[in-house]
């Protein structure tokens, strides 16, 4: 390269001539992220190319591990989001009178997308990634993406695209059109040398400008769209915002369909579903950080894994780290059930690839590292051990008290335990500084969340170790503390309790489920109960019946797996209501003088909703959580709770505390003795104070 003008080093845009091209280079680490300075830099540069004659092209190229990855979120809702704004730049860009060349690796996602898409050509390396996951936020692409999009890379592509936020390879990128050419080696000399071909091509093919990929936008396409991803869409406003504003681009002149999306955009971004996602955004990284660790803290190294159980969470939780390539020797107690095990992960596996999402070489490659064995003390050289066997305390301690023999010096003992005391278990062993709670969600190797609970006497090193390793297997890890059932199932306690309750007061298993899935959940109380299985924790004796669950349990009414529980299935696990189970309630609200009565879908709300609120509010006066955005990201990880409303926490803060108080307390007579009311959440109500801060 030669003749160097580097622009002022206080700007992240930099500017270089390569003969008569001007390479614009990005340097905004981590991900140059498109903030003000950026933006203006663009603008700059592209100034400099038309007022320099010996310039005949544009390469806009970024440095780092990445092409322009999106805006920068710590802007929205400041005055900085509105100067030199991207939908300005971007017609900028796309308006200069000379060639603009888009050198993309890494990801070019949102306003990165839409800065390639207003560049005339798009050259990029064959490993990256293209989105616009701006739906993800709640929003869509503002800076003219949804117009520009369908014109360049077809209708279906923009609306796979923009409506699920989920980004394309560059091969899939060339194949529709979205990118000009794919190179192999170093991305820049490629980038100028197409640069130089195209710089006397004229007219310059501006993306605004196509209609010849709008050829196939017929209502069907939406319509059919839509109807595919009705249950994925459920719920959410901006998926269909953003097919919205697609077909305007079909509908409308560039021009026209620019301010319909402008349009959208704005009544996205001034929704409550829009700040959901975005407080949601930073409660998921905030959650990594650990309250009041030591600087100078640092992991331990963990090379290998144990696992003690080849169950349905053993085999899970193995199967997290065999994918992040670290080996793990897995325990059981016969063979049988250890060959068992380690069938189901192959099968998994092969499930996994058998769509796409693995190679046959990966596969076996994760198998590889799995060392299936009935030799407990096989464990003896493992860095991490990871017990997931049945949930009783005395089985737990008794596998921790030959642990504490066999394992290494500075070993992790860890308990996949839901809800009992880890503090219990690390006092029954000579190192109690070295056993904390990984709490798995089921199914192990899906589910995203980890809740890391904190024992009294945990090290802080073991502590990091065990979040920073969360993130290392892809998990959303969240520090919790002792309690029973910690902060997910402690919170699902009181909805469970008084879910019940109402069945004998009036509702049925269906009305409350209603309830709670057209709130956004997966699934309500009672289905949930029906997939999980209905005698989890049940006593085992079918002549004591203290409940409508143990008379359930007794008349093998287990759930989905044995075609009956709170519901009837059919061969296809399709549920209806049942006569029996409502003849079931009703004979035990007899049983117990409950008079029933028409139950409202508010209260079911207050008495099921708001009462987990009350428990959140509970676990953040005892230090249980660090912060009400971790209950929020356990929440919706761990159990459903819908992203646009932000989690428990979040979502009360919008409904406004006191009217949670109030809620409450027109339900608390029917609530005891089961309900106690939380004082943080008294006084912060009385304050008109909110959770989040």
């Amino acid at each position: 390269m030669t003749d160097v003008r580097d622009a002022p080093t206080t700007s992240p845009i930099s500017t270089r001539k390569h003969g008569d091209v001007l390479i614009v280079l990005s340097n905004n680490p981590p991900v140059n992220a498109l903030g003000l300075a950026v933006r203006q830099g663009l603008v700059a540069a592209i100034g400099e190319a038309e007022a320099d004659d010996s310039v005949k092209a544009v390469v806009i190229a970024c440095e780092g591990q990445t092409f322009f990855a999106g805006a920068d979120v710590s802007e929205f809702g400041t005055p900085k989001a509105f100067e030199q704004p991207l939908p300005t730049v971007v017609d900028i860009i796309e308006n200069c009178s000379k060639p603009v060349v888009a050198a993309i690796h890494g990801t070019a996602l949102g306003g990165g997308l839409e800065v390639a898409l207003a560049s005339h050509y798009r050259v990029a390396l064959p490993t990256a990634k293209l989105g616009t996951p701006e739906v993800k936020l709640g929003l869509l692409p503002g800076a003219g993406g949804t117009q520009r999009l369908p014109r360049v890379a077809g209708v279906r592509k923009a609306l796979e695209m923009c409506a699920t936020g989920n980004p394309i390879g560059a091969k899939d990128g060339f194949d529709c059109g979205l990118i000009d050419r794919l190179v192999e080696g170093e991305l820049l000399p490629h980038a100028v040398a197409y640069a130089e071909e195209v710089r006397d091509v004229r007219p310059l093919p501006k993306s605004s400008e196509r209609q010849d990929r709008l050829n196939d936008c017929t209502a069907d396409v939406f319509e059919t769209f839509v109807k595919e991803n009705g249950r994925k869409f459920r719920g959410f406003e901006a998926p269909l915002k953003n097919v919205e504003a697609v077909k305007a681009a079909c509908e409308k002149p560039y021009a026209e369909g620019v301010i319909e999306e402008r349009k959208l955009f704005m009544e996205l971004m001034s929704g409550t579903q829009a700040k959901a996602q975005q407080y949601f955004f930073f409660a998921e990284r905030k959650a990594n950080k650990i309250e009041g660790l030591a600087d100078d803290v640092r992991p331990r190294d963990i090379k290998k894994v144990g696992v003690i159980g080849a169950g349905t969470m053993g085999g899970g939780i193995s199967m997290n780290f065999l994918s992040a390539g670290i080996p793990v020797t897995i325990v059981e107690m016969n063979q049988e059930a250890l060959d068992r095990g380690a069938g189901i992960m192959r099968k998994n596996y092969e499930a996994t690839a058998s769509k796409g999402r693995m190679t046959a070489q990966q596969v076996e490659q994760a198998m590889g590292y799995l060392q299936p064995t009935l030799d407990f003390a096989a464990l003896a050289d493992c860095d991490l051990i990871i017990e997931a066997v049945y949930e009783n305390m005395d089985v737990k301690k008794e596998i921790f008290g030959r642990l504490d023999k066999i394992a290494k010096p500075g070993a992790i003992l860890a308990s996949n335990t839901s809800y009992l005391d880890i503090n219990e278990i690390a006092s029954s062993i000579s190192r109690p500084g070295d056993v904390v709670g990984m709490h798995f969600f089921s199914p192990a190797n899906v589910m995203k969340l980890l809740e890391v609970v904190r024992g009294d006497k945990t090290s802080p090193d073991v502590l990091l170790t065990a979040m920073q390793l969360g993130k290392r297997i892809k998990k959303v890890p969240v520090v919790a503390g002792v309690c029973h059932g910690f902060i997910g199932n402690r919170m699902l306690m009181p909805r469970q309790i008084e879910a019940t309750k109402l069945l004998l007061e009036g509702a049925s298993p269906e009305q409350v489920d209603r309830v709670h899935v057209e709130f956004g959940m997966p699934m309500g109380p009672f289905q949930m109960a029906d997939l999980a299985g209905v005698d989890i924790g049940w006593h085992r004796d079918p002549n004591r019946i203290e409940n409508v669950r143990d008379a359930l349990c007794a008349i093998d009414r287990w759930g989905q797996k044995k075609g009956a529980g709170f519901y009837d299935y059919d061969e296809k696990r399709r549920p209806t209501p049942s006569p029996v189970v409502q003849q079931i309630i009703e004979d035990f609200a007899k049983k117990q003088g409950v008079e029933r009565r028409e139950i409202s879908d508010q209260e079911i709300v207050e008495r099921t909703l708001y009462t987990m609120v009350n428990e959140g509010a509970k676990i953040l006066e005892e230090g249980i959580a660090q912060r009400a955005s971790d209950i929020d990201v356990v929440w919706v990880y761990g159990y459903g709770w819908p992203v646009y409303r932000g989690g428990p926490m979040f979502w009360a803060d919008t409904e406004g505390l006191q009217a949670i108080v109030d809620g409450l307390k027109r339900q608390e007579e029917r609530m005891k003795p089961d309900f106690s009311f939380s004082q943080l959440l008294l006084d912060k109500a009385a304050k008109g104070e909110k959770f989040g801060k």
